[in-house]
């Protein structure tokens, strides 16, 4: 089988669950040495199992760095340690991603600023971290893991719609900025997935989003997976600042 990531290193946030665990998984049977960002030491140990057993060649490399996405130092030092490790970072995919959910009015300035600092803030540290590695290399594939609700809003999450709203006009501009530099940067907006932020819906919340999805049914992590190893291998070397999104329908 020819694999779509040989030779590749990647970085992937918040890699221990849902569609960032996911990704890293697919990545590894395509031949991509993965490092993976969590808070979670247990599920960072676990799902570094898992990649050993989904591995495809003999010479993938796979590590995890506990890190606060959203703290400048700790991002910068961790992909330091990587970039010393592996001499390269190809791919970096920003997934990190958290919810605070309430009304406008009853929303707590901590509620704000959380989700803005893990799902928007964590973009600047990461990217920042590694454009001038990218630059020198004059190659290298960024993906930014947004939101259908970017598009369409939410009531009940205007922090969470903001960031991620925040991070598709992040990528526009960077894509501008690094597009000469044989640097891709695109967005993906996934609908409603079948993930542990998802789980805890109730059956009536889940009802009412179903109705609002065309196909009927919530996107499972590997097909938000098989769009982002679109967006990281050579198959769309002549796509930038792009959104690409995966949602049933629900935006069209």
């Amino acid at each position: 089988m020819h694999q779509l990531l040989k030779d590749k290193t990647v970085l992937i946030t918040g890699g221990t669950a849902g569609i960032g665990k996911q990704i890293a998984l697919t990545f590894a049977e395509q031949g991509a040495s993965v490092a993976i960002f969590g808070t979670s030491p247990e599920r960072a140990q676990l799902v570094l199992k898992e990649l050993e057993e989904h591995k495809s060649l003999s010479e993938q490399k796979f590590l995890a760095e506990l890190v606060n996405v959203a703290d400048k130092t700790s991002v910068e030092t961790a992909i330091q340690d990587i970039l010393e490790k592996w001499g390269s970072l190809d791919v970096l995919i920003n997934n990190a991603g958290i919810t605070r959910d309430g009304l406008l009015m009853k929303m707590t300035e901590e509620n704000w600023d959380d989700v803005i600092d893990v799902n928007l803030k964590s973009v600047f540290n990461t990217c920042q971290a590694l454009v001038r590695p990218m630059m020198k290399a004059r190659t290298g594939k960024i993906i930014n893991v947004s939101s259908v609700v970017a598009l369409t809003g939410n009531a009940g999450q205007v922090n969470y719609s903001a960031s991620k709203s925040g991070v598709i006009g992040f990528t526009k501009s960077l894509a501008l900025e690094l597009a000469t530099r044989g640097i891709c940067v695109n967005c993906i907006a996934p609908g409603f997935i079948e993930t542990q932020m998802t789980d805890k819906l109730t059956d009536v919340q889940k009802e009412g989003i179903l109705k609002k999805v065309p196909m009927g049914r919530m996107g499972r992590p590997e097909e938000i997976a098989n769009v982002a190893l679109f967006l990281a291998s050579d198959m769309s070397s002549y796509m930038t600042g792009q959104t690409l999104t995966a949602d049933g329908g629900m935006v069209m």
